[in-house]
């Protein structure tokens, strides 16, 4: 300021100058923050997916393939032959139900995490969206892979 208390004009435009730097760094922060959130969403799912997917101790788990029926359940609650009829038909009748649940689980995630980064997308640069291209391919094959092993093992 000078003796009148006014701010010289060129102090104005410097001022405006470190106003504008500082909203663009302020940009480029949210914009890297939220392709970390996106990226960091996109893994988190995915991992959890795979997680979801992959056998655990001992096998796929009681809910999925062989184990799924009536050879699981015995075993692991010493179901007697009259138990096992009755219980058969209960998990025939289950396990449909509970894939279309998972299927369509499935369905609503993606059309989120979709939703998402076309929001997230237009705010990037050329150099982050093509990193987000790679990310998403390689989580493309990934899981294609892992559908791949899935119905190799099926058979």
């Amino acid at each position: 300021k000078n003796v009148t208390g006014k701010i010289p004009p060129r102090s104005l435009a410097t001022e405006a100058q470190k106003a504008q730097q500082k909203t663009t760094k302020e940009e480029q922060t949210m914009k890297r923050n939220l392709l970390t959130l996106a990226v960091a969403s996109t893994i988190a799912l995915s991992g959890y997916v795979v997680v979801q997917a992959q056998p655990g101790p001992g096998g796929h788990g009681p809910w999925h393939g062989h184990e799924f029926g009536l050879h699981g359940i015995t075993e692991k609650l010493n179901l007697t032959s009259d138990q096992q009829t009755k219980v058969q038909p209960i998990l025939d009748t289950a396990k449909p139900q509970i894939a279309a649940i998972h299927q369509e689980a499935m369905q609503k995630m993606k059309t989120v995490m979709d939703s998402t980064l076309s929001q997230i997308r237009p705010l990037l640069t050329a150099e982050q969206q093509k990193k987000l291209d790679d990310i998403q391919k390689a989580h493309q094959d990934m899981m294609n892979a892992h559908k791949e092993l899935h119905d190799a093992m099926e058979e």
